[in-house]
C-alpha cells in the first residue's frame, strides 16, 4: 500500500471516529455507516443518522462540522440546513447525511448503496 493510501486511510479513521463522536455526543438516532469504496469515487464512507425534529438535525449536523474542524478537516459543504429535514455535510472522504425519520424513509440511501450487495450487513453497520 502507498504511503498517500495509507495516510488516506489513517486521516479517514480519524475523520469517521470524530462524526460518530459528534453524532453520540447530541444523540443522534439510528446511526449507520456505508462502506462506499468500490462503490463511488465520491467518498469512502457514508455516514447516516436520524434527528427527532428539523432543530435537532441542524444542530447534529453543526456539531459533526465542529468536530471535523477540531480534526483538522474542513467542510467541503453543508446542505439543506435551512429547511433541516436532510442535512448533508460533505468530509470529502466521508459523507454525513442527518434526516428526519420520514425523509430517510422515503429515500432510502441505505437501500440505495446496498442494492444487489451480498452481505447486505457487512456493508450497513451500527456505527459506536
Amino acid at each position: 500500500m502507498s504511503t498517500a493510501r495509507t495516510n488516506k486511510s489513517v486521516t479517514t479513521a480519524i475523520l469517521r471516529k470524530s462524526v460518530i463522536d459528534a453524532l453520540e455526543e447530541l444523540k443522534a438516532k439510528d446511526v449507520r455507516e456505508i462502506d462506499v469504496r468500490g462503490k463511488t469515487s465520491i467518498a469512502d464512507l457514508l455516514v447516516i443518522a436520524s434527528g427527532t425534529s428539523a432543530r435537532h438535525v441542524k444542530s447534529i449536523a453543526d456539531e459533526v462540522s465542529k468536530f471535523a474542524k477540531k480534526a483538522g478537516v474542513m467542510p467541503l459543504g453543508v446542505e439543506g440546513e435551512v429547511e433541516g429535514e436532510w442535512v448533508l455535510v460533505d468530509l470529502g472522504d466521508v459523507i454525513v447525511h442527518v434526516m428526519l425519520p420520514r425523509i430517510r424513509e422515503f429515500y432510502g440511501l441505505e437501500r440505495l448503496w446496498t442494492v444487489g450487495d451480498s452481505g447486505h450487513e457487512a456493508d450497513v453497520v451500527q456505527a459506536g
